[in-house]
């Protein structure tokens, strides 16, 4: 039985001096210049309005990711990489003398969520640096396949047929031992500056991209091919154009907050501009110096400026939104776990497709729970994250991971909030002090008429 041990005291609550959510109201190049097909419905079907002075395009895309384009190489391996950094180099130089068939290719990165956004109905961009070779190649015909469209980041017509090393597609080595343990390494590890340190401004295609969409999601993984001036940059773009900003910073956030000051200024920018965080709980931790993810979460949205949302990941136990005015928190499905990796890159993909579609925020978790989950089943990342059938039958399942020990210790004193929602599989919806239960079954029966349109006819409904 779930219980609130503190004060439901009005004086307690937080106060939202910001506005409520709202959904903001391109003929794409790659490296090589090749013009790619766009969806039909991603077309305007009217020019740009102005808002306030301001030249406000119509959203007609639904996300746009920035950076971390790479393709995972995914072995198995007798045992995970040293710790040591030359031997870890070593190591990784060693795997690329022999580079692997490509059975083992896998999209990999901001890839995962684009493909997972798709998947769920959203109209989908990828704004990064792709090479003039086989692995380019590859990351195109996977983003042709799935129906994504690419920006490339380019400077000049030049860098495409430059053959140093820092204009190749980046690579990351997805080292699986033989306990299922992941070791992770690029060349991006070993250098102090960015992958792509050479580009230096947003090219107008880039803008355009961002300008057109209605998400631009960064993550701290960005910051190992972007500089952070060319980062923040985008965040200020996106800002000015009316985008809302995703800011995932995962394990990257903590080094950055210790890095050099530029990165330090840029972190600090995201976390306080962004309009939805996402951290794990550990992540919030180490950014907060608080170990209860509600109350690190509810200091992070405090410290923003355009902060709407606070989404902390907790694994197999769930997750948690947290707002100016109420927290939500829904158990993750038991499913049979086979891969990790990519889970939170799918988890956010969902999140995006609440946000767009001003789903309830226990409707967006439990969706999001969902496709992490059907991510979870499958072996790797890329092309093998969650498909809409499987996660419309997890949800059908609602088979619910319900701890109420685990979550009774997390609502704590000193937790400010108007309301507090949780989904449960066998309460009838129902309200005791703040907390207020919320019935799966009435959870599911709402989503699944969004989600089922999206997979019968590939268009989901506003």
């Amino acid at each position: 039985m779930l219980t609130l041990p503190f004060s439901s005291s009005p004086h307690n609550a937080l106060q939202n001096p910001r506005l409520p959510i709202q959904s903001r109201p391109f003929a794409a190049l790659n490296c090589k210049g090749v013009r790619l097909t766009i969806p039909s419905h991603c077309y305007p079907a009217r020019g740009d309005h102005t808002t306030g002075g301001l030249a406000v395009a119509l959203k007609t895309a639904d996300v746009a990711t920035l950076g971390n384009l790479c393709v995972d190489l995914v072995l198995n391996v007798p045992e995970l990489p040293p710790a040591s950094f030359l031997q870890r180099k070593a190591y990784m130089e060693r795997l690329a003398a022999s580079p692997p068939d490509k059975k083992y290719w896998e999209a990999g990165g901001n890839c995962n969520m684009a493909i997972a956004a798709k998947r769920l109905g959203l109209c989908c961009i990828t704004i990064g640096h792709l090479g003039n070779e086989i692995y380019g190649d590859f990351l195109l015909d996977v983003f042709r396949d799935e129906g994504i469209d690419t920006v490339g980041m380019n400077e000049d017509t030049d860098v495409c047929d430059n053959a140093s090393a820092s204009y190749e597609t980046l690579l990351c080595w997805v080292l699986v031992d033989p306990l299922q343990r992941h070791g992770f390494c690029s060349r991006a590890d070993f250098s102090k500056e960015p992958a792509f340190s050479w580009m230096r401004k947003l090219s107008k295609e880039v803008k355009m991209g961002i300008r057109k969409s209605k998400i631009l999601f960064c993550n701290g993984y960005g910051f190992d091919e972007l500089s952070p001036s060319l980062i923040t940059s985008a965040l200020d773009y996106a800002v000015e154009v009316g985008t809302s900003v995703f800011f995932d910073p995962g394990p990257r956030g903590k080094s950055l907050s210790v890095g050099t000051p530029e990165q330090q200024k840029a972190l600090g920018q995201f976390l306080t501009m962004s309009d939805v965080l996402l951290l794990t709980s550990d992540e919030a931790e180490s950014l907060t110096g608080i170990g209860n993810p509600i109350l690190a979460g509810q200091e992070l949205l405090r410290k923003g400026v355009r902060t709407k949302w606070v989404i902390v990941k907790m694994g197999s136990k769930g997750s948690i939104l947290i707002s100016m005015s109420s927290i939500s928190c829904a158990p993750a499905f038991k499913v049979n776990v086979i891969d990790t990796v990519g889970c939170g890159d799918s988890f956010v993909a969902a999140i995006a497709f609440g946000f767009i579609h001003k789903l309830p925020a226990v409707n967006t978790l439990a969706i999001a729970n969902a496709v992490g989950a059907a991510t979870a089943m499958g072996c790797g990342a890329g092309r093998n994250v969650a498909n809409l059938k499987r996660v419309i039958e997890i949800m059908k399942a609602s088979n619910l991971n319900e701890d109420d020990k685990f979550w009774n210790e997390l609502f704590v004193d000193g937790i400010d909030a108007q309301q507090i929602m949780f989904l449960s599989r066998t309460a009838i919806n129902g309200s005791s002090n703040r907390l207020h239960l919320v019935a799966l079954q009435e959870v599911v029966s709402e989503s699944l008429c969004k989600l089922e349109t999206a997979w019968i006819k590939g268009v989901v409904p506003s």
